[in-house]
């Protein structure tokens, strides 16, 4: 068992460039499409981790070819549907993505995934694939694991979900809409929809390859016809970033996130709002984002329902901050790798933090911090923040920072060199 792993604290502001992997968000939206895609993709700076490279082996099995090398990943699309066997391990994407490609099969897919996966909310996937003429057999549990079976019969056409757990449940149907013969004609009927620019960042790529997509207020037309294969580089990550600028604003210093887009859906991108109300600032210099950190945290009033992946970060700034904040709309949160809002709670106040958990969010008085272990339950953004934590409480350790792996293999280590170059 890997012994918890001693957070750097640092005893001076952090002045440091770093370089963000590339987006795990884009990278398996892109390897989706290469794979339905009429002719080969080549992906440039692709995210290399756990998330992708299960992304990459789930497409393989189905029948595409992906040749990966350091710097780009090369991808034949399928031309021949095999019966397959996916591990979803703990990616959202996997595990709600794959299964509407493996429809369009007339093979049986089997999907499984990490003890964890078994929690998290498949209903709206399932019941799609039922809809649009597939056979899902999960007896009656609505996750994990299940196994899909397609054929001629799943056409598309119109359908309507409930995808207000998930904005993945949206992306993954729009993905594969071109490829249905009817097209898809898909609306949203229930709560608001979380995440947003992710749905944003899939009509964004959908585009990118020639395909026609409408959108109005809940509801997106995807024209049936061909998805044109693409030579694309990978954007940096910038919800991973995340943890990097939160360095620049806890210790008042100065973090360059180098080869930050000039236009981007990614949820990241608020960071550039968000360091403006903890009262730093964001400027560019070339084709870097630096941000600079303020004398003083101040606390923050938040509506993160677009941007929920970013809240443990906020949530670790929140704790170190002056004066109290609230991080609001986010319930959709207890679906991720864990209930986050639970989990932040619970680990915060076990440093010796004020946090109060509601129905959508979090409330974090100022409290003296101490040392202690912070558990990650298997989530790379709770690891995130117990690092962002350790910067100003000593003393602080992470249990399986391993898990970073997910989408940043090389963080432990990243972070550890920005903190003690």
């Amino acid at each position: 068992m890997n012994q918890p792993w001693p957070a750097p604290h640092a005893d001076e502001p952090i002045v440091t460039r770093v370089s963000i992997p590339g987006s795990k968000s884009l990278t398996n939206r892109a390897l989706v499409l290469a794979a339905l895609a009429d002719s080969p993709s080549t992906l440039h700076a692709p995210l290399v981790a756990r998330d992708t490279s299960l992304m990459a082996d789930a497409l393989e099995s189905l029948g595409a070819r992906i040749t990966r090398d350091d710097e780009a990943w090369r991808v034949t699309p399928i031309r021949e549907f095999t019966n397959a066997t996916v591990d979803c391990g703990l990616a959202g994407t996997v595990m709600r993505f794959v299964p509407i490609i493996a429809a369009l099969s007339t093979g049986t897919t089997q999907f499984d995934g990490d003890p964890r996966a078994y929690e998290r909310p498949m209903g709206a996937t399932i019941s799609a694939l039922r809809e649009l003429g597939a056979t899902v057999e999960d007896d009656g549990r609505e996750t994990l694991p299940f196994t899909v079976t397609g054929g001629p019969q799943v056409t598309g056409g119109r359908l309507e979900i409930d995808a207000s757990a998930s904005s993945q449940f949206v992306s993954a149907l729009l993905l594969a809409g071109a490829r249905l013969p009817s097209g898809l004609d898909l609306a949203h009927r229930g709560e608001a929809l979380p995440s947003l620019p992710h749905i944003d960042m899939t009509v964004t790529e959908l585009r990118r390859r020639g395909v026609q997509v409408d959108v109005s207020d809940s509801r997106w037309v995807v024209q049936p016809g061909p998805i044109h294969g693409v030579d694309l580089v990978i954007e940096p990550d910038l919800s991973n970033a995340g943890a990097f600028i939160a360095a620049a604003l806890a210790t008042g210093g100065s973090v360059a996130i180098a080869n930050w887009p000039t236009e981007t859906d990614q949820a990241g991108a608020a960071w550039l709002e968000l360091v403006t109300a903890f009262g730093g600032r964001a400027e560019r210099d070339g084709t870097d984002m630096v941000f600079h950190g303020p004398a003083e945290l101040v606390g923050v009033d938040l509506d993160l329902h677009d941007v929920g992946e970013l809240t443990p970060v906020v949530a670790a700034l929140s704790a170190l901050a002056t004066s109290p904040s609230r991080l609001s709309g986010v319930a959709h949160l207890r679906g991720h790798e864990t209930d986050r809002l639970a989990a932040l709670r619970v680990e915060i106040n076990r440093l010796g933090g004020d946090v109060t958990e509601f129905s959508d969010g979090l409330e974090i008085k100022p409290a003296t911090l101490t040392g202690g272990e912070f558990l990650t339950y298997h989530d790379h953004r709770m690891a995130h923040a117990a690092a962002v934590l350790g910067l100003r409480v000593r003393g602080v350790t992470i249990e399986n920072v391993e898990t970073t792996s997910k989408t940043y293999p090389e963080f432990a280590s990243t972070w550890l060199e920005m903190v003690n170059p």
